[in-house]
């Protein structure tokens, strides 16, 4: 076949497909009147990562399983929006990775609001402003967002899904011979890229901003400027990319964010339960504790300690574990747990991010 009817074979597989993604929101929307009628949610993660994972298993190619989920991302995204419309708060500004992670978990349908901060993301979300909000909880080699945490433990809001990002840090600049004299950047990015810029940019001066998104506004405004942030922040503020994946730390790097709501989740295939809880002041209280995760056979994915803020001394712990708060072995343990804390509350069961390989 020559050039012109291959093309047309194309033009035929797209107006079929198009017709199929139309029929498909024809579904979504009769699907929304029967969730507004029971008063369910319209966005069900669960569901959501079934249909992605079912997908995976019955791609032949030659297109790789990464692109088609981005694709049924965004075709997911588009029939919520059919059946409602979504207000998304995300710790800002406009292009920051959070942006990005939110990008990831809700597609690029709903109304995206950039947020000032994380107390205000979960102000939102509890008065009711927002449907979801998108916060940092941890980086693989920052650590933890200790200001996250912080909130949880005043907050109502409830876990509503976890969002793994890797971090790919670029070097952005429109620097006269792309070499900036001065850098700015979160202090997580300049941390993140340490290696790279002592031994590409020694004499550059840095500058620590609160995002990688101000960091490339003020490169764009800067002539000698330029910025060490995510690619996406290149094309809002028109900025070229000098260097790509200049993190020390390129395999390992991601961050973890948590989308909040006021509700939680139905049940999935593949579920964590987060809960937070203070013990009492004895000696080995934390071990009795944790030897209850251990009897039930509960694989732990993190534990963190945070001060109560309420008295000297005083903390909270915070649990990651496999599995939902209403599975048999997690449900017993975490009776066992509550009967022998201070305090116990659960941040919610929800569907587990994605796996490395679908990163």
């Amino acid at each position: 076949m020559n050039l012109n009817q291959l093309r047309k074979q194309i033009d035929e597989i797209d107006r079929k497909i198009l017709g199929l993604i139309n029929q498909r929101g024809k579904i979504a929307k009769e699907i929304g009147k029967i969730k507004t009628r029971d008063a369910r949610d319209y966005l069900v993660p669960g569901r959501e990562q079934q249909v992605l994972e079912r997908i995976e298993a019955i791609n032949k190619g030659p297109l790789p399983t990464k692109s088609l989920r981005a694709i049924y991302r965004e075709i997911m995204s588009a029939s919520i929006a059919i059946q409602s419309p979504m207000r998304i708060i995300y710790l800002g500004p406009e292009a920051s990775f959070t942006h990005a992670a939110a990008l990831k978990q809700f597609g690029s349908s709903p109304e995206f609001v950039p947020g000032h901060g994380i107390p205000e993301i979960f102000a939102a979300v509890e008065k009711g402003n927002v449907d979801y909000g998108v916060v940092p909880v941890e980086n693989s080699t920052g650590g933890v967002i200790t200001h996250t945490l912080d909130m949880f433990i005043e907050s109502d809001a409830r876990i509503w899904a976890e969002i793994m990002l890797p971090i790919k840090l670029c070097l952005l600049t429109n620097a006269a011979a792309d070499t900036p004299r001065v850098v700015y950047s979160h202090w997580q990015g300049f941390e993140q890229s340490k290696s790279w810029l002592e031994k590409n940019l020694p004499d550059a001066e840095k500058k620590t901003v609160f995002s990688t998104s101000e960091a490339a506004r003020l490169a764009a405004a800067d002539k000698e400027g330029g910025a060490v942030a995510g690619k996406i922040a290149a094309k809002l503020y028109n900025l070229n990319v000098q260097a790509e994946g200049i993190e020390d730390m390129r395999e390992l790097n991601f961050t973890r964010f948590l989308a909040i709501s006021k509700n939680s989740p139905e049940r999935s295939s593949r579920d964590k339960t987060s809960v937070m809880f203070s013990i009492k002041d004895r000696v080995g209280a934390l071990y009795d504790m944790l030897k209850s995760f251990k009897k039930h056979s509960i694989n732990l994915t993190r534990i963190e300690s945070r001060p109560s803020r309420k008295k000297a001394w005083d903390y909270f712990f915070f649990v990651d574990m496999l599995g939902h708060q209403d599975d048999a072995t997690v449900s017993r343990a975490l009776e066992e747990i509550e009967k022998e804390s201070v305090y116990l509350k659960i941040l919610g069961s929800y569907p587990a991010g994605g796996r490395a390989e679908d990163l």
